[in-house]
């Protein structure tokens, strides 16, 4: 049989919008899984986003998505550091600029509250040494 002679059909597959790769739409699914394992079993993860072939069309199209949610944390720290609930809580879209304000990172952080805003516990120390000395002052 000659290739000539096997059929070809055309599927018409949904257009894809200017610039989308078409690798966004996965991550929605992995992020599901990630929020499920995230409540059986307590345990955090991450997609660094910078790490994966998206178009900044592919970030809008996953921002548009996810939608946003309640929370808004921005912290000052060799640069400034934005964590934004999403409309799912427990998913948050975490972008890190550098001291000139160029974006470095972006990652979207699956936890009940993301490792950035959590007190270390040498922090916790010095703020209950503080209150020690506003309490020896009274």
């Amino acid at each position: 049989m000659s290739l000539d002679a096997i059929p070809i059909h055309v599927i018409n597959a949904p257009p894809i919008e200017a610039g989308l790769t078409g690798n966004a739409p996965p991550l929605l699914r992995e992020l599901a899984e990630q929020v499920k394992r995230l409540l059986a079993t307590g345990e955090a993860s991450a997609i660094d986003l910078s790490a994966l072939p998206l178009t900044p069309a592919d970030l809008d199209w996953l921002r548009e998505k996810l939608g946003a949610g309640e929370i808004s944390v921005t912290l000052q720290a060799n640069g400034e550091s934005t964590l934004n609930e999403t409309a799912c809580p427990g998913v948050w879209w975490v972008t890190h600029h550098n001291e000139r304000g160029a974006v470095t990172s972006q990652l979207i952080e699956v936890a009940l509250v993301p490792e950035l805003v959590k007190a270390h516990p040498q922090d916790v120390q010095i703020g209950y040494e503080y209150l020690e000395l506003v309490l020896s002052d009274l």
